[in-house]
């Protein structure tokens, strides 16, 4: 019968590009006069050369054509959608009676609808009703879920805090330690923003040995300083020791308000100033000296 399906789609129906290729595929399939055959969208783009969401579309035009309908209560072989050309199943219907009875014409009352689906000869095809989930003891009681226990004894939650008593950032066992608490390893010291904190003797030494204070003087280290402690402002809190390696590191980097290419590099010192390499501070004191006066300008 998948013939006489698709003759009616090639002389009759009113389809055009993907639509009528996807109607033919479909048709290609038919078991029976009935004209009803089973499909995926996948195997369908496959066989039409077109993309599944045009084939999709394709069918909703098809559907709403009155050319195709999507049999829902019903499935296929790999549990494919069921489609069901109508009119071509109530244009066959009418050959075959006009053959059977000899009428030129036939009856007005079935020229309406295609006749009434037969399941029974759709199984020897595959097709069968689509299982329902739902038992009707169930539809009766929504409230019951489909699976678990029953009413009295309500199944435990698998997700989410399952103890009450247990906040959702706290530990549960109570031999393990606070990530933040005494034990780990950012309380071993205090920590302070960067506008808390003071210079300790250890780095106002350093300035003095480093050559900081005389190359800069004491406004522009305060300038400096006051620079730093700006552009640090939205940083995180520090302890003590790593605000004053950093604030080290931006003071060896600050130019001389009174020669801007000179860094401080320390007297008899063989160690380079904090922030530069041993090159950098042989290069700086190189610059340093050609730019001291000669007097033979």
């Amino acid at each position: 019968m998948s013939t006489d399906a698709r003759e009616w789609v090639w002389e009759s129906s009113s389809s055009r590009g993907t639509a009528r290729l996807v109607l033919l595929s479909i048709a290609d399939r038919v078991a029976d006069e009935q004209c009803v055959s089973w499909a995926s969208l996948t195997s369908l783009a496959a066989r039409t050369n077109a993309s599944v969401s045009t084939v999709r579309e394709a069918i909703g035009r098809l559907v709403e054509a009155g050319e195709l309908e999507q049999l829902d209560d019903l499935i296929g072989p790999q549990r494919s959608t069921v489609y069901r050309l109508p009119m071509a199943a109530l244009a066959i219907a009418q050959a075959l009676r006009q053959q059977q009875d000899g009428d030129e014409e036939a009856p007005a009352e079935d020229s309406k609808s295609p006749p009434t689906l037969r399941l029974s000869a759709l199984g020897q095809y595959g097709i069968r009703p689509r299982e329902v989930p739902v038992s009707p003891a169930r539809c009766r009681k929504p409230a019951v879920p489909e699976t678990g226990t029953s009413s009295g004894k309500p199944a435990p939650r698998r997700t989410g805090n399952r103890h009450s008593e247990v906040p959702e950032t706290g530990t549960q066992n109570s031999s393990e330690p606070e990530r933040n608490g005494s034990k780990s390893s950012s309380a071993r010291g205090a920590v302070t923003p960067a506008a808390g904190w003071q210079p300790d003797p250890a780095t106002l030494t350093w300035i003095r040995e480093q050559g900081h204070l005389d190359r800069l003087g004491e406004q522009a280290l305060q300038a400096a300083d006051a620079k730093w402690r700006t552009h640090r402002a939205d940083l995180a809190p520090r302890p003590a020791a790593a605000w004053a390696a950093d604030w080290r590191s931006w003071i060896a980097r600050e130019h001389s308000p009174h020669r801007p290419s000179l860094y401080a590099v320390p007297v008899n010192s063989p160690a380079p100033p904090g922030g530069m390499t041993r090159a950098q501070a042989h290069t700086a004191a190189l610059l340093a000296a050609l730019d001291e006066p000669t007097g033979t300008e």
